[in-house]
C-alpha cells in the first residue's frame, strides 16, 4: 500500500484487505514528516546563505538590502527589463534595469543562455536564491525565492541577456 493507492473499492466501500485507519494514519504521519523535512531544509539554506554571505550589517539600506561598492571583477550577463507588482521578484527588491552579476551559482564566467537561469529557478522553487545586481554603480545582494504566485512564472520578472558589446 503506497501513498496514492485508493483505500476504497470501486463501489465506494472501504477495502477489506487493508486496515483503512492504519493506512490513513501512516500516510498522515509521512506527509507531516515530509513537510517538516522541507521546512528544515529551507531554514538550513537560509542560515547558510546568511553565514556564507560576504555582506555585513553596516552595508544595509533601510529596506534591509545589502549595498556595497560595485565589484569591478563581476560583469553583468543579464538585465531585468520588467518586474510585475506583487511578484516574488518585486518582493525581493529586484527593479527594472537592474544588471544581474550573479544569479545563484551563475556568473558571467559560466553563463551561456537564459536556459541556465531557468534551470536554477526550476531547481530552487520555494528555496531562496542569492542574487547580486548592479544598480546605479552599486552592488546589491538580494535573496529571491521562486514560487507560484497569481501571475506568470515563478519569478514575476523578465530577464534578458546582456550583449557582450554592452558589457
Amino acid at each position: 500500500m503506497g501513498m496514492t493507492e485508493p483505500v476504497i473499492d470501486s463501489e465506494g466501500y472501504p477495502r477489506s484487505d487493508i486496515d483503512v485507519y492504519q493506512v490513513r494514519h501512516a500516510r498522515h504521519q509521512i506527509k507531516c514528516l515530509q513537510n517538516d523535512h522541507t521546512a528544515l531544509l529551507q531554514r538550513i539554506e537560509e542560515g547558510l546563505a546568511v553565514v556564507l554571505s560576504p555582506s555585513s550589517a553596516e552595508n544595509l539600506d533601510p529596506n534591509g538590502i545589502n549595498i556595497s561598492p560595485a565589484s569591478p571583477a563581476r560583469e553583468p550577463f543579464a538585465k531585468v527589463d520588467h518586474v510585475s507588482l506583487g511578484s516574488p521578484a518585486n518582493m525581493a527588491g529586484l527593479l527594472e534595469n537592474d544588471f544581474i552579476t550573479q544569479f545563484g551559482s551563475i556568473t558571467c564566467d559560466n553563463f551561456r543562455s537564459l536556459t541556465n537561469i531557468a534551470q536554477v529557478v526550476q531547481h530552487s522553487a520555494n528555496s531562496p536564491i542569492q542574487i547580486t545586481v548592479s544598480r546605479n554603480e552599486q552592488s546589491i545582494s538580494l535573496s529571491l525565492t521562486p514560487r507560484q504566485w497569481s501571475g506568470r512564472g515563478l519569478l514575476g520578472c523578465n530577464i534578458v541577456p546582456v550583449e557582450k558589446l554592452d558589457r
